[in-house]
């Protein structure tokens, strides 16, 4: 199994302040549409293709993979993805809370397989390399932030 994890301010200092409300503008926005907040190319397709009032479901080609993904929103304070098909299995969640001192974080975790692949195979090794690394999650999340304040910035947030 892959299980990794990341947390970053969200308003770390020299960037413009954002509230919970905007970074969670800019979560939902991108559990819609990951194109948005993805570099360019990685993602080809993203459409929600079913909604009710508990989740929505989404299918995406992102990294040449097609992908289908309940999603379920706590608003203002966490969005999982349930990998329901594609090269992966399991949940991805990103968090929104505040630390002990206040601050605003975001986290990141996820407990995932890859599908029909070994247990902790060589391919599910390299993945949670590939998760715990500088290119991981945690650069995922910084994006995520940036891209948020760019939309905050142009009013599209």
């Amino acid at each position: 199994m892959i299980y990794s994890t990341a947390t970053i301010p969200v308003n770390p200092t020299g960037e413009p302040r954002l509230t919970r409300a905007q970074v969670w503008a800019g979560l939902e926005l991108k559990a819609r549409d990951a194109r948005l907040f993805l570099p360019p190319g990685l993602c080809t397709r993203c459409d929600v293709v079913e909604e009710s009032a508990t989740h929505f479901v989404r299918e995406a080609t992102i990294g040449g993979a097609d992908i289908r993904e309940i999603i379920t929103l706590e608003p203002e304070r966490k969005v999982t993805f349930f990998q329901a098909t594609g090269p992966r299995e399991g949940a991805i969640v990103n968090e929104l809370y505040e630390d002990a001192t206040g601050a605003l974080q975001l986290r990141f975790y996820c407990y995932l397989g890859l599908r029909d692949g070994q247990p902790n195979g060589p391919e599910e090794q390299a993945e949670q390399a590939l998760f715990d690394s500088d290119k991981g999650y945690r650069a995922a999340l910084l994006s995520t932030l940036k891209r948020t304040r760019d939309l905050v910035a142009e009013g599209r947030l």
